[in-house]
């Protein structure tokens, strides 16, 4: 068993978790049950997936939770562009966060090789 507090890309998931919540607070508060709460939802998924991964036993199913991983991460990056064109946030806000993303992707997808490749 792994420990899931120790690795980079869980920190940074947490970042990000961290982030969207920063600029979901922009959002109408008609939104509170529709977008905010599901980009919310799916940035949480990225961490938890990491962390529920690092318990299971095997490489494979380890592996799949950081595939689900990068599967929310993706998810959130796309509810952020929704939220830009629906003008509930700038587009300058959102610099950080997809770098953010972007290291993140790589990193989860860095380590979803070196598990194939092992």
């Amino acid at each position: 068993m792994r420990d899931f507090r120790k690795l980079d890309i869980w920190k940074n998931g947490i970042e990000l978790v961290k982030q969207v919540y920063q600029l979901s607070k922009k959002f109408p508060s008609e939104e509170k049950f529709g977008l905010r709460s599901q980009i919310t939802r799916a940035s949480i998924s990225v961490p938890s997936n990491i962390a529920e991964g690092c318990s299971r036993n095997s490489e494979v199913e380890f592996k799949r939770f950081l595939e689900i991983a990068i599967g929310s991460l993706f998810e959130v990056e796309t509810q952020l562009i929704i939220a830009q064109e629906l003008k509930f946030i700038e587009e300058k806000e959102l610099e950080t966060i997809f770098t953010l993303i972007q290291l993140e992707a790589r990193m989860i997808n860095s380590l979803i090789n070196k598990i194939k490749n092992s």
